[in-house]
């Protein structure tokens, strides 16, 4: 694990950290998410890099689940095994691409989070990390996917039965003063004494 940056912690003990710069294939949360592509067979950036480290076992599983639904549709998400990572479990959910932000990409970026912890929720699973789904390739505006990245986990982590912790794992230090600043935003938005904010410096 990597030293946090930023911690939201919530009124009923739930913890959401942004931790960085770090690499998400070496987390140690039950879970992590992988930012996949609507095949499942995976491809490059955080998806090549979940499958190199996790080894055949991640693609076998998606190989069964492309096999049983198709592709997967962006903002939605699957759970395979971890393979040979850490994590005993990927979460798989596909990030829109930025088209300018006129077609629903807002909606569909936070349907990849909600989604992601919905399936870890139903799998009783209890700790799960995220990267900054859509914001390589796929060209999403990082200021724009903190935003919506974290208050879709403010949304959904409250009312989890399961998941108590949520990690969102940045790449650099850039990304890390992003979400930073967009948790801190947030959290003065919330109603008194819901939620608490603390950075590391």
């Amino acid at each position: 694990m990597s030293d946090y940056v930023a911690r939201l912690t919530f009124a009923n003990g739930k913890t959401l950290e942004l931790v960085g710069p770090a690499d998400i294939t070496k987390e140690t949360t039950e879970a992590i998410v992988n930012a996949a592509n609507s095949s499942l067979l995976g491809g490059g950036g955080v998806d090549g890099a979940i499958h190199r480290a996790g080894g055949p076992s991640i693609l076998a599983d998606c190989r069964r689940i492309v096999a049983k639904i198709g592709t997967l549709p962006a903002g939605k998400a699957v759970i395979t095994t971890g393979g040979r990572l850490a994590a005993e479990h990927v979460v798989h959910t596909v990030g829109p691409i930025y088209r300018g932000g006129k077609q629903r990409e807002a909606e569909t970026l936070a349907s990849c989070y909600r989604e992601s912890i919905r399936v870890a929720d139903d799998h009783a699973i209890h700790s799960l990390a995220f990267p900054s789904i859509s914001t390589g390739a796929y060209g999403y505006p990082i200021h724009e996917a903190a935003a919506i990245a974290i208050k879709a986990v403010i949304d959904s982590l409250p009312d989890t039965n399961h998941v108590q912790l949520v990690r969102l794992v940045l790449f650099d230090i850039a990304d890390c003063k992003m979400y930073e600043r967009a948790a801190e935003k947030l959290s003065r938005e919330l109603p008194e004494n819901s939620v608490t904010f603390e950075n590391a410096s």
